[in-house]
């Protein structure tokens, strides 16, 4: 098998589960050196397991001196990275009128700032020609009950996209967003809470509204970012790369 990535250097924040961990496992599987961020111990560790050519490193991407540890440790480890999938992030459901100055700091400082930073201070050890992935979502195109702060900030992300392809464009980084629909993950059905059978309702309802009639499994959006951080797409720049089913294209 062609390994598409083999010698290259990735950052995976938010790398412990769901989307980020099964793209850190695509990622070595391609030939990359792996760095994964993740908030805790436990998690990381088993996903530099799971993963195998792989370092963990403890972040919050949200507190800057964090980032700092890490680009220091990368820059020391390895010297440069070659492609920074900045995944980190998460967020909640509240409806306009319940909306709480906790929730917004919270899902911003995530999404938003964590974003912002990690790709700000990761630009002195990307190389020339690097590929950075921003995780979107499907939610900045569509409208859903309760979850117009976390819409908000992925419609941002899509921003930082268009914008920052415009700010590196002399050192031909390329930027692009990936906008996965409905996923399987933990952080999805923890939002229907702890009952198994309302996770599974959740699931089954946002299956409903894909035109392909399922959600996504995490290993079908990782393939697309190894799509995206590979020479295979060389002159792929700034898109919104739609892994959604069809759900926000009708």
């Amino acid at each position: 098998m062609t390994q598409k990535l083999n010698g290259k250097i990735a950052l995976v924040t938010g790398g412990t589960s769901g989307i980020g961990l099964a793209t850190a496992k695509r990622f070595a599987s391609e030939g990359a050196h792996v760095f994964i961020t993740g908030r805790r111990k436990a998690e990381l560790e088993a996903a530099v397991a799971a993963v195998g050519n792989a370092t963990g490193i403890a972040v919050d991407s949200s507190r800057l001196s964090e980032l700092d540890t890490l680009f220091a440790r990368i820059k020391e480890s390895k010297g440069r990275i070659d492609v920074l999938f900045a995944n980190a992030g998460g967020g909640s459901m509240l409806p306009l009128g319940e909306i709480t100055e906790e929730q917004f700091d919270d899902t911003f400082g995530r999404n938003v700032k964590g974003v912002l930073f990690t790709v700000q201070k990761a630009l002195p050890l990307l190389s020339n020609g690097a590929s950075v992935i921003l995780t979107g979502s499907s939610a900045a195109q569509t409208g859903t009950a309760a979850f117009s702060v976390y819409a908000a900030s992925k419609a941002a992300v899509r921003a930082f996209t268009r914008n920052w392809i415009l700010d590196v464009k002399d050192r031909n980084i390329r930027f692009n967003t990936i906008s996965p629909g409905p996923v399987k993950t933990p952080g999805l059905v923890d939002l229907a809470g702890p009952d198994a059978a309302q996770q599974q309702g959740l699931l089954d309802y946002l299956a409903s509204q894909v035109p392909m009639g399922r959600v996504a499994d995490p290993d079908e959006v990782a393939k697309a970012a190894v799509f995206l951080a590979s020479d295979d797409a060389s002159y792929v720049n700034g898109i919104d790369f739609a892994v959604d089913g069809g759900l926000a294209q009708v």
